[in-house]
C-alpha cells in the first residue's frame, strides 16, 4: 500500500511517500519521497492556494498513494496562522477529494505519541523515530522546504501504517 502523508501550511507544505511491507513481513517501511511544496510570501494569498493545489494534484498523479493521511489542524494561540493554514489544508484535502482517495486525519500529539511513545515529543525525537521506522540513518534536507515539514508529513503516514496494522 502507498500512503502518502502531509503536514499542511501555506508557505511550506510538507510531504512524504511510503510504501508499507506486507502484514507479518519483516521487511521496514520502504521510503519513496519526501519534500515541501513551497509558495513565496509575496505572492497573493489566491495564487498561494492555487499553487498548493496544483501541486498536490500532480504528486497524487505521480505517485498514485491508496490513501492520504495528514495532520488536523491544531488551533494555537495566533488565530491568524490557523486561518491560513486552514486554507491551505482546505485545498490540499479538495485536490485528494478530486482524485476519490481514502483520507485519514491525525492530531499532532497524536502521532507524536504513536512514534515516539510521548505527545510532548520534540522535532528531533520525532525525526529519530521515523528515521528508525524507515530503516535510514540520516535523511537528506529537502530539495525545497524544511526538515520540518517534510519528517512531520513523513511521521502522519507512518502513523496511519501503525494504526491500521495495530502496532
Amino acid at each position: 500500500m502507498i500512503i502518502f502523508g502531509i503536514d499542511p501550511g501555506t508557505a511550506t507544505t510538507g510531504y512524504g511517500v511510503i510504501k508499507t511491507p506486507a502484514k507479518n513481513s519483516s521487511k521496514k517501511i520502504q521510503l519513496i519521497e519526501y519534500n515541501c511544496i513551497v509558495t513565496p510570501k509575496e505572492m497573493a494569498m489566491p495564487l498561494r492556494l492555487n499553487s498548493i493545489q496544483k501541486d498536490m494534484r500532480r504528486l497524487l498523479r505521480e505517485f498514485k498513494p491508496d490513501c492520504v493521511s495528514i495532520e488536523q489542524l491544531f488551533f494555537g494561540v495566533n488565530s491568524r496562522t490557523a486561518m491560513t493554514v486552514g486554507q491551505a489544508r482546505g485545498v490540499v484535502l479538495s485536490a485528494i477529494a478530486g482524485y476519490r482517495l481514502p483520507i485519514f486525519e491525525y492530531q499532532g500529539l497524536h502521532v507524536k505519541h504513536t512514534l515516539t511513545g510521548s505527545g510532548r515529543a520534540d522535532k528531533k525525537q520525532v525525526q529519530k523515530s521515523v528515521m528508525k521506522y524507515l530503516g535510514k540513518r540520516k535523511l537528506v534536507k529537502p530539495k525545497e522546504g524544511f526538515m520540518d515539514d517534510a519528517t512531520d508529513a513523513l511521521a502522519v503516514a507512518i502513523c496511519h501504517y501503525l494504526k491500521i496494522n495495530n502496532k
